[in-house]
């Protein structure tokens, strides 16, 4: 490892660190069944996951947050999330290993994610996390969140590393985009769930891996 350049590690939190779209998917499914409509396939709403209630509700309804029905749909999709939203899910694999060899090595990490502090610090304590991770930003840590770069800024700062000696590690755009405002390096997560629009190898991520065990070639 560079330890003169990395000093720290962020993640984003769903389809980064842990594989977290068999829940939202149940979830969306089990409020498209009391809707009165048939489950959608996993393989068409994995896509739409790092965009959380929003992405998923387009999918699974075909509506924007502007529709007059959204509210009501995504508040009843949050409340059946919260009651089961670590059943199926689990880091990806290599990530426990890839948390462990930062922490033999000194290497503080976190998480920065846009999901709510009322479902990601449960999550993260159910996979055992909580207590490892050296910070954890939630969607409503801050006035912001992404891709806006002040939840990263806070997380480098409760490690105390610099941004410039950061790495964020994310699935989406917008993960790349606040981590490049941050001043951070950025790595593209392509075993993550990418989104549906422009294509990852054009986010202009300074790394991009496919395995999280690549992550280490990196630091």
């Amino acid at each position: 490892m560079n330890e003169l350049h990395t000093r720290g590690v962020l993640f984003d939190l769903d389809g980064t660190l842990a594989d977290t779209a068999p829940d939202l998917g149940d979830a969306l499914n089990r409020l498209r069944t009391e809707s009165g409509l048939p489950e959608l396939p996993a393989d068409v709403l994995r896509p739409h996951t790092s965009a959380g209630a929003r992405g998923l509700i387009g999918a699974g309804f075909g509506i924007t947050p502007d529709d007059e029905r959204y509210t009501a749909l995504a508040s009843r999709f949050l409340a059946i999330y919260e009651t089961a939203l670590c059943v199926q899910t689990r880091l990806f694999e290599g990530m426990g290993e890839v948390l462990t060899r930062l922490e033999l090595a000194s290497l503080p990490w976190g998480v920065v994610t846009n999901k709510a502090a009322r479902f990601t610090l449960p999550l993260m304590r159910e996979l055992g996390l909580h207590e490892r991770a050296s910070s954890i930003i939630s969607g409503d840590s801050v006035p912001v969140p992404k891709p806006d770069p002040a939840g990263l800024k806070l997380a480098a700062e409760q490690m105390a590393v610099a941004p410039a000696r950061c790495i964020y590690v994310g699935d989406d755009l917008r993960d790349i985009e606040a981590g490049r405002a941050a001043g951070m390096r950025t790595v593209t997560a392509a075993f993550g769930y990418l989104g549906t629009g422009t294509h990852y190898r054009d986010w202009g991520a300074d790394h991009i891996i496919h395995h999280p065990l690549e992550l280490l070639t990196l630091l």
